[in-house]
Order: structure tokens, then sequence, then C-alpha cells
């Protein structure tokens, strides 16, 4: 195994529970390759999960698909980063990029589309993913999550349409 994958392997382990120790390590694999796109991916989810700065965040991961455009490990945090920061447009652009992608998890950048829907408050089109996700979902971990999404859009739908009717 090569020094830079060890170093990276110890960032991932630490990453969230010991900060200090994921800089250190990431800092060492950094210093072996400085466009390994999982180390500077790894610096963005500390950006935007620990940090909270989310345009430093958005440069880490934007720099990484420069670096290589199939980084699958980008997509789903660079995608969550958008939405909390409110790049929506730019979320949604990255989501359809991303979901021709080949080796991606689609099912997961679609429950991150849903998501965006819920979060612009586009429930119909939200609900038109699941549909989507369910065709899709291969993987039973998933079913959970889907019945919870659509329970929550559910009852969104359900609030709206009382809203309307007083």
């Amino acid at each position: 195994m090569r020094a830079i994958d060890k170093h990276l392997l110890n960032a991932l382990d630490n990453y969230p529970y010991s900060l200090n120790e994921t800089i250190e390590s990431l800092e060492y694999a950094l210093s072996y390759d400085d466009k390994n796109t999982m180390a500077i991916c790894l610096m963005g989810r500390i950006y935007a999960e620990q940090l909270l700065d989310y345009e430093i965040a958005k440069e880490y991961f934007s720099e990484a698909l420069s670096y290589n455009i199939h980084a699958l490990e980008v997509y789903p945090y660079y995608i969550d980063t958008l939405i909390l920061n409110e790049d929506f447009e730019e979320a949604e652009k990255l989501i359809e990029f991303a979901l021709t992608v080949k080796g991606l998890d689609k099912v997961n950048i679609l429950f991150k589309k849903a998501w965006l829907k819920e979060v612009l408050r586009d429930f119909k089109s939200a609900k038109k993913v699941l549909k989507e996700i369910k065709l899709l979902n291969c993987n039973a971990g998933n079913d959970s999550v889907l019945e919870e999404f659509n329970r929550r859009i559910d009852n969104k739908i359900g609030k709206k349409k009382k809203k309307k009717t007083k």
C-alpha cells in the first residue's frame, strides 16, 4: 500500500471524531499528491460539515472535480453543500450532471434531488423523484429513508392544501 493511501485511510478513519488527527493525516496525504480528489473532498467536507464555511468547501469540491470529473466521492457532498448554501440552480445543474456519471449511486443523488425539490417547496416534483427512486432502488437499507421522505412530503402537501382551503 502506498504511503498516501495509508494517510488517506487514516484521515477517513479519524473523521469526524478526531479532527486534529484527520487534518494531520490529510496534510500528509496532500503532501504526497496535492491533486488527490479523495483528500481534497475530505477537506471540503471538513469546511462544510464542521466549520460551516460553505464557500471554502465549494472551492475544495470544485477543485477536486477539476482534477477528475469522475471523482465519485465528491458529488454527494458537493450537492449537499450547494443546497445548504442555497445555491439551488447550481445544485440542480450538478445533480443533473451527476446522474450521467457512470458508477455513481443514482439513488443517493436522486434523494438529494428530492431534498432540493422539498427545500424549494416543489412537493409535486419531489413526489415524482421519490417514485423514480422507488423504481431504481435495489437496496433494502433505502426503504425506510424512502418511506420517511414520502411521509414528510405528504405531510407538507396536506398542510399546504389546508392553508389553501382556509
